[in-house]
């Protein structure tokens, strides 16, 4: 790689959305790298990149969800990433969203457990990600792009 190593946000919420996101770990070989999530026990696992805690919320407290969305803003803003990658779900929206308004190249990865349809932050975030991805290839589309995926 020469000059300046792309700076990269990656980010999830917890559990499968984080392994998943650990899944793609080897393709930021090389990049300036910054991880956002919802759970500070994370930071161990990244201790070779920089890390940001924010709020754990979902569509069913909404203060707690403003207040994720202002959290991941400021991080954005920070951190001013070229590309920002999530593999969902509320933290990984709200950095899709901030990131396309600031000029951030943006990356949706919705999760391998929407088996049926995407999932609500991957359909809602679907028209501001410049990428699109789905880890199921019957719910590609012109649109959503299936590429393989992560855990298998």
């Amino acid at each position: 790689m020469t000059g300046k190593p792309k700076k990269i946000l990656a980010v999830a919420s917890g559990g499968g959305h984080w392994i998943q996101l650990m899944r793609l770990k080897p393709a930021f070989e090389g990049c300036d790298l910054a991880y956002l999530s919802t759970h500070d026990g994370y930071k161990k696992l990244v201790q070779d990149s920089r890390f940001y805690k924010v709020t754990d919320a979902n569509r069913w407290n909404k203060l707690k969800l403003l207040k994720m969305a202002f959290e991941v803003r400021k991080v954005v803003m920070r951190e001013k990433p070229d590309v920002i990658i999530s593999t969902g779900a509320a933290p990984g929206l709200f950095a899709i969203l901030w990131g396309r308004f600031s000029g951030s190249r943006t990356i949706w990865l919705d999760s391998i457990a929407n088996v049926e349809k995407l999932s609500m932050s991957g359909r809602i975030v679907k028209p501001f990600a410049h990428l699109h991805l789905t880890q199921w290839e019957h719910l590609a589309s012109n649109s959503t792009l299936f590429k393989g995926n992560v855990i298998s």
